[in-house]
């Protein structure tokens, strides 16, 4: 996807109705950049990611940067590392958040924390699982009754129907290695 693809499928999913909207959305645009990034091919991406990344720095200001890796877990070693050699912000702050799966085992857990560790800080590393939302979902029924605002709003009077749905439209085109390292169970079935 090249940096035009990008903001087409931004403005595709953005209602832009008056002119006010359409200006700020202009201006919303101008603040976002897109880039591939070939992990395979050494540091050359991130040499431009870091590049592209310092071209927004005005002046003197510090730059905080914030990696989301939600990556097969087997890379997540290697990307780090080409992050923290090319695309470490020294005036800032810099921060990789990885995804779930952390390891498959307490064994593989350890064992890539150190290898993260020998790059990043303990403060630097954040560990997240993007469906923290399950707990709240299954407890909507103990949010509604113990909350009296909530109870008397969310009644049959308020509300038609409820809908929870896993909005993953795409299969595992291109995911099936990830998905036998991993497997479905642990990454999809739990949510």
């Amino acid at each position: 996807m090249s940096h035009d693809d990008f903001v087409k499928h931004i403005k595709s999913c953005v209602d832009q109705s008056s002119s006010e909207l359409e200006d700020q959305f202009k201006a919303f645009c101008e603040r976002c950049s897109y880039i591939t990034i070939n992990q395979d091919a050494g540091d050359d991406s991130f040499v431009e990611l870091g590049k592209r990344m310092e071209s927004f720095i005005e002046g003197d200001e510090a730059q905080n940067r914030h990696f989301y890796m939600a990556l097969p877990p087997n890379i997540y070693v290697a990307v780090s590392e080409q992050l923290r050699r090319n695309c470490y912000s020294e005036k800032g702050n810099s921060q990789v958040i990885i995804e779930k799966p952390f390891g498959h085992d307490l064994e593989s857990s350890v064992e890539l924390h150190k290898k993260l560790e020998a790059n990043w800080k303990e403060s630097e590393i954040f560990r997240i699982d993007h469906y923290l939302g399950k707990e709240m979902v299954k407890n909507i029924l103990t949010l509604r009754f113990g909350n009296p605002m909530f109870g008397a709003l969310w009644d049959c009077n308020h509300i038609d129907n409820v809908q929870i749905s896993m909005t993953e439209d795409i299969g595992t085109e291109g995911r099936g290695g990830y998905f036998d390292d991993v497997g479905i169970i642990r990454d999809v079935m739990q949510n």
